[in-house]
């Protein structure tokens, strides 16, 4: 099968921006947004989609685009997902993404290419792809970048709470994590917002709706 090229990318004017983000469904942690302007010379072979690539693989493609692009990561917190909702946290990530690229590398994007099938409410020129880290060069280097930050974070907060996988299951809903919830019992990490989590809260706290599948553009 045919990795992401630049094919998709060469009508957009220069510089262009990639943007994709990672940890919409985990019932724990952050969401994370990337953006990357890659060099259409000298770029790391073997870009594509995260989730198609081992672990060994993503990171050494991370390591390099650290060296070769140019790379803005925006988060939002566990907070920001239940107050928003999912889809909003989301938008709002890529947001700061694409701020963060601008503010570190002093390039400002001409365009940005995002994955999925809407923008945020922001005034960049930028175009939505269905699937763009399977097809665009650019949004799948973010796509590392994205899930590779994430997996990282999630990492970190194993330790500090440990018993619930996250270094394996990066707060999705495996049937470990679900088996922790009910041991061990909810973390400041976890998702209120979200049905696994909600159905376990306490039943003298609030339980937030759960919008945050049903948001649209």
């Amino acid at each position: 099968m045919a990795r992401p090229c630049f094919k998709l990318e060469r009508p957009f004017p220069m510089p262009l921006a990639g943007v994709d983000e990672a940890g919409c469904a985990p019932l724990a942690g952050p969401v994370v947004a990337a953006a990357v302007i890659l060099d259409r010379v000298h770029f790391p072979r073997g870009i594509d989609d995260s989730k198609k690539l081992p672990i060994n693989a993503r990171e050494a493609i991370y390591g390099r685009l650290q060296k070769v692009a140019a790379i803005g990561v925006g988060i939002a917190s566990v907070e920001e997902i239940d107050e928003l909702n999912i889809y909003w946290a989301r938008m709002l990530a890529m947001s700061r993404a694409v701020e963060a690229l601008s503010q570190a590398s002093g390039i400002d994007p001409a365009w940005v290419l995002v994955d999925g099938n809407a923008c945020p409410r922001w005034e960049r020129p930028s175009q939505a792809i269905v699937a763009g880290d399977t097809k665009c060069r650019s949004i799948a280097a973010a796509s590392i970048i994205a899930k590779v930050t994430r997996d990282r974070i999630m990492a970190d907060h194993a330790l500090s709470w440990p018993g619930y996988g996250w270094e394996r299951n990066r707060g999705y809903p495996t049937p470990e994590h679900i088996r922790a919830l009910d041991a061990l019992g909810l973390t400041p990490l976890h998702r209120r917002s979200f049905a696994p989590v909600r159905d376990r809260l306490p039943s003298e706290m609030p339980q937030p709706s759960l919008s945050s599948h049903t948001a649209t553009a």
